[in-house]
């Protein structure tokens, strides 16, 4: 999906990349293909070649930072498919209280095709957790661009976050889903073991302070809880993806033939 945004050119908003798509120019490679486009300016076709042969040599690179800030950040989720060997999916708990006033209790990632449960007072340490966010390119969390990260952020104040973020909660409102995650889960199909079936994110914050007062199996629910609540992400990611692309992707527009003056 990524080389077909014409969006990240400067002045090309969706209603141009739509009807680009429309006409047929479904992806960069045909875009640099023809010698003129209608509407397009010989200087402004030049320019827009300059940067698409750019986007194309960065693309080729695995260098997907310099799209972070070309999109807007709810159209990143147009990297995923290019970037998923880069993904982390992230999830993180917490005491239940605002970041001054709390305190981040597991952070779990899931990276490279194994999950990490990063614990405060164990393991969770600005250190660890900024080594492991380095493997990663894109983030996907659910409602994290508002909570989960801004809470990292406020509690590592020099955290370096990757610079590609799939929002799933938003993602979701386009595809017309409604409801948290554990919902969407149930709706599409995605099934929890019986021991955390049902628990919530207040469960998480009772399970942390049953473990503070000794409670060796909080600790294993908790854990648990985390664990599929990231891991699941990847699979809602997966499916989310392929649903945006036949929304609102070249193939929505329904045409398959091209502009004539398109063809040299």
């Amino acid at each position: 999906m990524l080389t077909s945004s014409f969006i990240l050119l400067p002045g090309v908003g969706p209603v141009t990349e739509r009807r680009w798509w429309r006409e047929g120019l479904r992806d960069w490679s045909h875009f640099l293909d023809q010698s003129s486009i209608p509407g397009l300016s010989a200087a402004r076709k030049t320019w827009y070649d300059d940067e698409l042969q750019t986007a194309q040599l960065l693309a080729a690179k695995g260098d997907f930072g310099h799209f972070a800030t070309r999109l807007p950040r709810r159209e990143h989720w147009r990297l995923y498919g290019m970037c998923r060997s880069r993904t982390g999916y992230l999830d993180i708990e917490t005491t239940g209280g605002p970041p001054h006033d709390g305190a981040v209790t597991v952070v779990g990632l899931h990276c490279h095709g194994k999950t990490v449960n990063l614990v405060h007072g164990e393991d969770l340490t600005p250190e660890r957790l900024q080594a492991e966010l380095d493997q990663c390119d894109l983030l996907v969390t659910f409602f994290g661009s508002v909570f989960d990260i801004p809470y990292l952020c406020a509690t590592f104040p020099e955290l370096r976050m990757p610079p590609l973020h799939f929002d799933l909660c938003f993602a979701a409102r386009r595809l017309a889903l409604r409801g948290g995650l554990k919902s969407i889960e149930h709706e599409m199909g995605i099934d929890r073991d019986g021991t955390i079936s049902g628990l919530d994110g207040w469960d998480a914050v009772r399970l942390w302070f049953d473990w503070c007062r000794g409670d060796i199996h909080a600790r294993e629910t908790l854990l648990a809880y985390n664990r599929a609540d990231t891991e699941h992400l990847m699979h809602l990611a997966d499916r989310f993806y392929e649903d945006l692309m036949a929304r609102f992707g070249p193939s929505s527009t329904h045409s398959t033939v091209s502009h004539p003056a398109y063809t040299r």
